[in-house]
Formats: structure tokens, C-alpha cells, sequence
């Protein structure tokens, strides 16, 4: 990225400072050397234009390229003008090339700049010739070209690194964005995860609880018209609505626990034994559990995935399986993480893992985290489920 014109003030004051100090120098000794007489006059009338348009030069952004290379021929030409007056400072004046080196480099392509840097060498040239033959004189030259080259240098490595300062600028800016929107994305992405966990919870209570009461309606209706002339039968209707409300109140703790955050302070292995003990209490269904003690720190998501896997699988059981034992596993296999579920229940109907809800959200959860979900009948009759993921996703140091 090359700069042709200054964006903005003087990148740093500090340096037109110097160079203006520098120019004022090399004007006083110019003026102390000169011989008193018009001579003098000639070297104030030109110095003193060649430092009013130093500043603007160094500083003016306003200005275009064509600008810029007609302020230059004009600095150049005054200090010509000052070497032809003044022979007795032509050691000196030359030093006013050094920062017409610089700017040129700073404000020019690099090889535009280079020859002006040529060009200001040339005249120096034609002075010191001139002034002490061209031996003498192409000896002398020596320094002032290095010196012209130095500065040329030293504009162009400025303008470079400002260049660069600015590019830093700009992608850190651009970086700054992206982070912004992908905290706006995350919070997006989290809000329409909450959703859907209210409306599959809403789902839940609909066809569960609602259900049951609504089962538990028609048989207490039933029960207060049989009441009086068929007491016997009354009393197993409202034996039957009993138990629709036992088994309500089970699935309504079941749907409660749900809604706790069940990750917040616990680790995977603990959370799973918490929510094993909770389905064996409100289900009467053993629950032989198998996890490690021990188990390293996993990223949130990754441990509430498995945790809602593992919950959705005890409630399929609780539903559909009519088991008596369930097995919980948490293992590391090599480069995943495996949660396995198994009943000996009545196992899986052939395409009821296709047309489940719960299946197609759990298979949902391990395609986000490029894991995987398989279902199937558990040999010795129940039901499989197994959950993987990648073990990558793991951090350091342990979980809880």
C-alpha cells in the first residue's frame, strides 16, 4: 500500500518541527557567511520562502501530486539559486536537499521519489564542480549522497509504516465488527435455542398433562352421574381418574426438572447421576448407572447437549419402553465421547426413530456439534440409543 498524499494533519508534528528548525539553521549560517551586501538581501528574499512553504508542504493533505511536485521544483530551484549566489555556503545549503529528499520519497511513488533524489544529487553536483573542480567536487558529492539517500529512505520507511499502522487499524476495526456480530449472532443463536426448548416444553404439557386432566375430566363427569345409582362402579371410574392424576403429577416433575439449568454449578458426571436418581424416584424404574468420577472440563454447550440427550432418552423409557431397568453410560472411546442408554423394554417399532420428535431433536443437538446419534434395539430385547462426539471439544483441567 503506497501513499501519494498525507491523509489528515502531519503524522508527526515533532518531525516539520525539526525540519523547519533545520531549514532556519542552514539560513542563519547561509546569511553569516555571505559577504555583507546585496548578496544578503538575496540570500534572506530566498530563504525565507523556502521555509513558509516547508510547513504546508509537509502538512497540507488538500493538495494533489501535481501540487505537491510543483512545491517541490520551486524548493529545489531556491536552493539552486542560493548555491549560485552564495558559492561560500555551497558545503551548506545542500543540507536543505536532505529534507526535499525525504518529502519527495514520502509523497511520490518510490521510483518518482528516487529521482528527485537524482536530480537534487545532480545540481549539488553542478555546484561542487563548479566550485572546486570535478575531481574535488565529485569527492565532496560523496557524503551529501548519502545523505540524500538516507533521507529519502527514512521518508519512505515513514510513509511505509504509517501505511501499515493504518492497515493494523483497519483490520483490527473489521476484526472488531466481526466479534461484535457474532456476539449478536450467539445471543440470537441462544434466544431461538430457549424458544425452541419453551415450545418443545409446551408440546410437552399439551399432549401429557393436558391429556391426563382431560382423561381425568371425563371419568370424574362419569363418576358424579354413576354416583347415585351405580355407587360400586362409581367408585373404580374415580379409582381410575386417581391414578390419570398420579401419573400426571409424575410427568409434571418430570417437565419442572426440565426447566432447571442443570449444568449451572454441577458437572456432566453429577448432573446425569442427579437426574438418574430423579427418573428412578419419580419412575420406579432401576437405573444402573456408569460414570466416570473423574472427567475433564468439556465447553458448556457440549456438556448440555449430552445431558439433554441423556434426558430425553430417560423420558422416551419413562413413555414408550414399559421397562424395568435402564442402563446409563459416560465414556471416553478413543477421539469421542459416548453417552449410552439402554432399556429392556419393549424396544423400538420399526421407523418410530424416523417419525419421533424427541429423536429428531436429539439427532439435531449431535449434527450442531458434529457428533452423532444412533437408536436401535438393544440385543437381549429393549432399546439402544448411543450419543457421540468428538472428544476436540474438550478444554483443560477438570469438570467439577
Amino acid at each position: 500500500m503506497k501513499l501519494n498524499v498525507w491523509r489528515g494533519r502531519a503524522k508527526d508534528p515533532l518531525l516539520t518541527l525539526t525540519a523547519l528548525v533545520t531549514a532556519v539553521g542552514v539560513a542563519i549560517l547561509t546569511f553569516v557567511l555571505t559577504p555583507q551586501g546585496n548578496r544578503r538581501w538575496i540570500v534572506a528574499g530566498l530563504s525565507l520562502p523556502f521555509i513558509l512553504l516547508l510547513v504546508p508542504l509537509a502538512q497540507e493533505a488538500q493538495w494533489g501530486i501535481g501540487t505537491k511536485r510543483l512545491l517541490l521544483a520551486v524548493q529545489a530551484a531556491i536552493v539552486a539559486l542560493l548555491m549560485a549566489a552564495v558559492p561560500e555556503a555551497t558545503s551548506l545549503l545542500p543540507i536543505l536537499y536532505f529534507l526535499l529528499s525525504a518529502i519527495a520519497m514520502m509523497f511520490l511513488h518510490r521510483r518518482e521519489g528516487l529521482k528527485w533524489v537524482a536530480g537534487f544529487a545532480a545540481v549539488s553536483a553542478i555546484f561542487f564542480v563548479r566550485r572546486w573542480g570535478v575531481l574535488d567536487g565529485l569527492i565532496s558529492l560523496l557524503p551529501y549522497t548519502g545523505g540524500f539517500l538516507f533521507f529519502g529512505a527514512f521518508g519512505y520507511a515513514l510513509v511505509e509504516a504509517e501505511a501499515a499502522r493504518e492497515e493494523s487499524q483497519r483490520l483490527l476495526d473489521d476484526l472488531q465488527e466481526a466479534h461484535r456480530k457474532l456476539q449478536e449472532y450467539t445471543k440470537q443463536a441462544e434466544e431461538l435455542a430457549a424458544a425452541k426448548e419453551r415450545n418443545q416444553l409446551a408440546r410437552e404439557l399439551h399432549d401429557t398433562l393436558g391429556h391426563r386432566l382431560t382423561v381425568v375430566a371425563v371419568h370424574l363427569d362419569a363418576a358424579r352421574r354413576l354416583v347415585h345409582r351405580e355407587p360400586d362402579r362409581a367408585a373404580e371410574v374415580i379409582g381410575a381418574a386417581r391414578e390419570q392424576v398420579r401419573e400426571a403429577l409424575s410427568e409434571l416433575r418430570s417437565t419442572v426438572a426440565t426447566l432447571r439449568h442443570p449444568l449451572s454449578e454441577e458437572s456432566l458426571p453429577r448432573a446425569l447421576t442427579s437426574l438418574a436418581e430423579r427418573f428412578s424416584d419419580a419412575t420406579g424404574i432401576e437405573v444402573s448407572l456408569d460414570v466416570p468420577r473423574d472427567w475433564p472440563a468439556l465447553p458448556q454447550e457440549i456438556r448440555l447437549a449430552l445431558y439433554r440427550v441423556g434426558q430425553e432418552a430417560l423420558t422416551n423409557v419413562q413413555r414408550h419402553a414399559r421397562a424395568s431397568r435402564v442402563w446409563l453410560r459416560l465414556r471416553r472411546d478413543g477421539q469421542y465421547v459416548r453417552l449410552v442408554v439402554e432399556d429392556d423394554g419393549a424396544g423400538i417399532p420399526s421407523g418410530a426413530a424416523e417419525r419421533g420428535f424427541g429423536l429428531r431433536g436429539m439427532q439435531e443437538r449431535m449434527e450442531r456439534l458434529d457428533g452423532e446419534l444412533s437408536v436401535g434395539n438393544r440385543p437381549g430385547g429393549g432399546t439402544r440409543l448411543e450419543a457421540r462426539l468428538p472428544w476436540n471439544h474438550a478444554i483443560g483441567g477438570k469438570d467439577g
